[in-house]
């Protein structure tokens, strides 16, 4: 299975289709928030499932705030990362992936694209392909196979 997973796009439509046309042959699409209705106008470019989860941007109710998903029999735990204080430290959020038993933890809200693997647990931020603050305008993706997790950034 192959994950495309994006993140703080702020309405910039424009780079929607490059960023799903970038993840290829995805399974489905995860959208962490910032801009959650975003998640329509991956829609148009994809017909696949899309999850996505509200950022601290997005006033819409159509979305929860985060989401504990079984996919490819790994559990993920899915976030924005706000209400986590990811901008300074991960702590919060490990501590959280800890509790719910995650194997991966998708979250973006800092626009730094990173991928980490620690105590077990994946956690993986896309970045942004709008307005990134490291100059890496990316999408990630996550491949499940059997019991293996390999996840990668995807520079625009």
């Amino acid at each position: 299975m192959l994950i495309g997973v994006i993140s703080d796009t702020h309405k910039y439509n424009w780079v929607i289709e490059e960023a799903v046309k970038k993840m290829g042959e995805v399974d489905m699409i995860i959208h962490l928030g910032d801009n959650v209705q975003d998640a329509e106008e991956i829609a148009k470019y994809f017909k696949g499932r899309i999850i996505s989860v509200k950022g601290n941007c997005d006033l819409s109710k159509a979305a929860p705030l985060e989401l504990v998903e079984e996919i490819g029999g790994k559990k993920f735990l899915i976030t924005h990362g706000h209400r986590y204080d990811v901008k300074t430290t991960l702590t919060r959020l490990k501590f959280k992936a800890l509790e719910v038993g995650a194997d991966v933890v998708l979250f973006g809200h800092t626009h730094i694209a990173g991928i980490a693997f620690e105590d077990g647990i994946w956690f993986v931020n896309p970045g942004s392909p709008a307005v990134p603050r490291d100059s890496l305008f990316s999408v990630a993706l996550i491949k499940l196979e059997g019991e293996h997790v390999k996840a990668s950034l995807v520079e625009l």
